[in-house]
């Protein structure tokens, strides 16, 4: 199953993953959110959105492995892939019929978001 997953440009950025190559994805304090974190699978591909005031898809990583150990929050081991060529806004995700009924739009504080196969090929393009 594809993923999105939000983070604070000024915390982490789509850039700081490019540049350190992969990195354990952690902060996620949510129950729901923790509990997408572990039913992550390896290689397993999912969408980079910074939040604030971007609120813009940008970029693609993926998860090299999931430790569930920790009973608090899974140590997700992930890769950055890509940017994406076109990044899509909350406002084209939001009007975008593919997602009424998504996580992404009616629970917005969710910081790991399960997406559909069409939802996924949209916001990546592919």
């Amino acid at each position: 199953m594809p993923y999105l997953v939000k983070t604070e440009p000024s915390v982490y950025s789509i850039d700081d993953l490019a540049r350190d190559g992969e990195t354990i994805w952690d902060g996620v304090t949510s129950p729901a959110g923790v509990k997408f974190l572990r039913e992550m699978k390896n290689s397993e591909m999912f969408v980079i959105y910074h939040t604030g005031d971007e609120r813009t898809s940008v970029g693609l990583a993926k998860v090299l492995s999931v430790d569930p150990s920790d009973p608090k929050v899974p140590v997700v081991r992930i890769k950055y892939v890509k940017r994406l060529k076109t990044p899509h806004t909350l406002s084209e995700i939001k009007a975008n019929k593919l997602f009424v009924g998504s996580p992404l739009i009616n629970q917005g504080r969710l910081s790991v978001v399960p997406l559909t196969a069409a939802q996924y090929a949209w916001l990546t393009g592919e």
